[in-house]
């Protein structure tokens, strides 16, 4: 009996992830569609291209600034430090994402308390990706 309810409450499931796909999907269009009606807009205003040409022109200078400013060898220095703490964060937070998932697993509980007392709920979040050649 229980078998059964979970297969129905499965086809329901499946059928609500089908739906708002579908529905994401018609928005996603709807989405492109307006905002390639707003791009027209923009690019036939003529004030607006005069401002936007000054801004791009701001922008090469700005950009031509930093691009010197970060030739600074002390600059250059802290960059790399930034990238590479950047980069041990990452691993870090990929490697308790590992071990929350086991310790959930093992233990059962949802919810940890961390080195300052402060107690943290383990959450996951799914999303759905269309399925490629090259993923596994």
């Amino acid at each position: 009996m229980a078998e059964d309810n979970d297969a129905v409450l499965l086809e329901k499931i499946e059928e609500m992830i089908k739906t708002h796909i579908s529905q994401i999907d018609t928005l996603t269009e709807d989405v492109k569609k307006h905002k390639e009606m707003m791009d027209d807009i923009f690019k036939n205003d003529e004030v607006f291209q005069e401002h936007d040409k000054v801004a791009k022109e701001a922008n090469r200078i700005k950009s031509k600034t930093k691009s010197e400013i970060m030739k600074r060898p002390n600059v250059a220095d802290l960059a790399i430090k930034l990238k590479a703490l950047k980069s041990e964060k990452m691993e870090l937070s990929e490697g308790l994402s590992d071990y929350l998932r086991e310790y959930q697993r093992l233990s059962g509980s949802n919810e940890i308390e961390g080195e300052d007392g402060e107690v943290r709920e383990i959450i996951y979040v799914a999303k759905l990706v269309k399925k490629s050649a090259f993923r596994p």
